[in-house]
């Protein structure tokens, strides 16, 4: 009793006064004519700014702290180089192209990062899921065109480069031609002409997205989503190269399930083994994989990681070439690498039409994997990087050099962690890497020509020894997060079962579905009080919470939209334990259950006036008296979201309970206002909308008191 005194004796607690600001906006027009005006002034500090926006390196290069930088800059650009050449001549493989220009595609990419990235210690150049895309485009076009997949030119004899005689004239695939531009052009031409094609148009929706700041989109690639869809491209990487483990001659499959095709097609040609090649992959694979295992286990006596690729391709090369054994033994190899450069050509735009849609998930890709790089080694190593510029950076990286027969580029994560680790400062390091591939275009690049493409491919292959032990982090992943854990293997799935391309599309929609899910499936729960405090928090989460007397206080833990109004008011109705709607029927029944029994007892005792009587007293006296939605949770509410607010003051109003609003944000409150639901210039707010659980609680005590008082001296 005491409570209930002290409960009708508490004052109406006020809200706290706490006035909005006046914002008003600008017309449209106006604001547009300033933007405009801004846009088009020139002056020189205006140049200089976009100058210096434009190509960051005019504003570092001349802070170079020479002897400062210089060595880290110098000992991580030359080891980089060192792993780029054999990573350049052996992506090709996966590219469809041949191994020159993934020299050129190196070259040219570190010669323009380094002029217009903003991050100091990202690799950009070739990356093998950018160099399997690719292929699959270009495998795709070049059968298409009528091309053989299985041709591969075979030596009779192989040319003694290293006593410096090699016929420079050398061609492959040459028997069959198609005019492109007005010109013939052989297998070799017509598979850089469609990798030029895709990366110039991969490089133009990368600027435009740049121009119009679209770097939103990569919000839309979750972590989980971009890992597992690396994973199952690696996998896809691992099948497309297995072939060349054995030395089969097996085209690439077109269309969907290349990893399963593939299989099937390698071990239905099994018995066609190169025991050659098979026993040179043994090798290779041996003294690659062993020295990435002592590179880890002793990297922090290692100042420097162990250039084993470029050990294993000199050694190979050097047998190949001594052995014989292209000639002898049929292993395939490189074939000629000129040396120099070719004269640049226009990408072919007739091509265009057909690979526009292609190089979309290039773009998008190659720009989150850059974006991202960069963005976690700036926080690394303590300074920021320009999003919108790296993005403008890549695809220039991509425009430019698809003039000088190159293809995608994007920044590695293996070679940025060599470069971070041997003690890069600056970008001075890519310009280094260049210099490297530049010697090996100018001068070493014929000495490649009996390199087994068996060896490229156990480059490769043991280069994804990284993302194929994501499989190892599958159990964590799950009991960290499932929806996580299922993200990542939806990707994965889809891109080595389907193909990359859907494998992407699929993780998206899928991920943007979890995120739905969610939303549709909120956390609600009841919210208890803590002791005499005006904490109010969840009662099954929370011991010692007691719910404060006939209010139920709920919470709603997701925006309230038109996918989730269901499940609000589902989620509503089962919390309080009572559906306005079903109340209300059952009252009806039980008052026309009462009228009829009122009616026969008037008909047996001849008075009329007991019906009504009856039926007054049929009323249900619910548990609560008010329902408080704590809204601190919920972001936003569209206009689907009010009209279900709505809805429900006036259904529960009808059944003797009121709703009130506690800790909305401005955002939601500013929604209400535009629906009226406070009424006509807002007149009902003080009596809806509460700035704390607390107040709204005290405020439908004291008003449910007073209105019993005003019963009481009424009766």
């Amino acid at each position: 009793m005491e409570e209930v005194t002290n409960v009708t004796e508490t004052a109406p607690a006020l809200p706290p006064l706490l006035e909005r600001r006046v914002r008003q906006r600008q017309p449209t027009v106006s604001v547009l004519k300033s933007k405009l005006k801004q846009g088009v002034t020139c002056s020189v500090p205006r140049v200089r700014s976009t100058l210096t926006g434009f190509f960051p390196v005019v504003k570092w290069l001349p802070k170079y702290k020479l002897r400062e930088y210089v060595w880290g800059d110098v000992m991580s650009g030359v080891i980089v180089g060192i792993i780029l050449v054999p990573q350049a001549i052996a992506y090709c493989l996966l590219a469809g192209v041949e191994p020159i220009y993934g020299l050129y595609t190196s070259f040219y990419a570190n010669i323009i990062y380094f002029l217009m990235g903003t991050s100091r210690h990202v690799s950009v150049g070739i990356f093998s899921l950018m160099s399997l895309m690719i292929g699959q485009v270009v495998d795709r076009e070049v059968f298409l065109a009528g091309f053989d997949l299985n041709d591969d030119f075979k030596a009779s004899a192989l040319p003694d480069v290293f006593n410096g005689s090699i016929d420079t004239n050398l061609t492959v695939g040459k028997l069959h031609t198609v005019e492109l531009m007005g010109q013939q052009c052989g297998k070799e031409c017509y598979a850089i002409s469609i990798a030029a094609a895709v990366t110039f148009l991969a490089g133009i929706y990368q600027v435009m997205m740049a121009v119009f700041r679209l770097g939103f989109v990569s919000v839309y690639l979750s972590a989980p989503m971009l890992d597992g869809f690396a994973t199952g491209a690696s996998f896809t990487i691992l099948t497309v190269q297995a072939k060349y483990l054995l030395g089969l001659k097996i085209p690439r499959h077109q269309g969907y399930g290349t990893v399963v095709v593939t299989w099937i097609n390698i071990f239905a040609n099994i018995h066609k083994t190169n025991l050659c090649d098979l026993i040179t992959s043994a090798i290779c694979i041996s003294i690659l994989v062993g020295g990435k295992e002592i590179q880890e286990r002793y990297k922090d006596r290692l100042k420097i990681p162990l250039p084993t690729e470029l050990v294993v391709v000199a050694g190979a090369t050097l047998a190949s070439h001594f052995g014989e054994l292209n000639s002898i033994y049929g292993s395939s190899v490189s074939g000629h690498i000129p040396t120099g450069f070719i004269p640049p050509q226009v990408p072919r735009f007739g091509l265009m039409s057909r690979v526009a849609l292609d190089a979309i998930p290039l773009a998008v890709i190659s720009f989150a994997f850059t974006v991202s790089l960069s963005e976690m080694f700036a926080k690394k190593n303590g300074y920021t990087v320009r999003p919108n510029q790296e993005m403008l950076a890549i695809g220039c990286c991509n425009i430019i050099p698809s003039f000088f027969h190159c293809f995608t580029t994007s920044a590695a994560l293996a070679k940025t962690m060599v470069k971070d680790s041997t003690g890069c400062q600056t970008q001075v390091s890519s310009l280094i890497s260049a210099m490297v591939v530049l010697l090996v275009l100018l001068f070493f690049a014929p000495f490649f020509y009996a390199l087994q493409k068996c060896v490229l491919a156990c480059i490769i292959i043991v280069s994804l020894r990284g993302a194929l032990r994501k499989f190892k982090d599958v159990p964590a992943k799950w009991r960290a997060s499932r929806n996580d854990a299922i993200v990542w293997l939806v990707a994965m799935s889809a891109t080595a079962l389907i193909s990359v391309e859907v494998g992407l599309l699929v993780g998206i929609i899928f991920s943007m579905m979890c995120i739905i899910y969610k939303t549709q499936n909120p956390k609600v729960s009841l919210l208890g009080r803590a002791s005499d405090s005006d904490l109010y928090e969840d009662v099954d989460e929370y011991k010692n919470l007691m719910p404060p007397p006939r209010v139920q206080v709920f919470r709603f833990q997701a925006p309230l939209y038109f996918a989730n109004k269901d499940t609000f008011l589902k989620s509503l109705y089962k919390a309080v334990g009572v559906e306005p709607f079903l109340e209300m029927t059952k009252r009806r029944k039980a008052e026309k259950k009462a009228k009829e029994m009122s009616l026969k007892q008037a008909k047996a005792n001849g008075d009329k006036n007991n019906g009504e009587v009856v039926i007054g007293l049929v009323k249900r006296e619910l548990e609560f008296h008010t329902i408080v939605l704590d809204c601190a949770a919920i972001p936003f509410i569209d206009s689907t979201g009010m009209a279900t607010l709505k809805g429900l003051v006036k259904e529960y109003k009808e059944i003797g309970a009121c709703i009130l609003l506690a800790s909305c944000n401005t955002s939601v409150i500013d929604t209400l206002q535009k629906g009226q639901f406070f009424g006509k210039n807002d007149k009902d707010m003080s009596s809806l909308l509460f700035h704390t659980v607390h107040t709204a609680v005290l405020y439908a005590n004291s008003t449910y008191a007073a209105l019993e008082r005003s019963e009481d001296s009424v009766v």
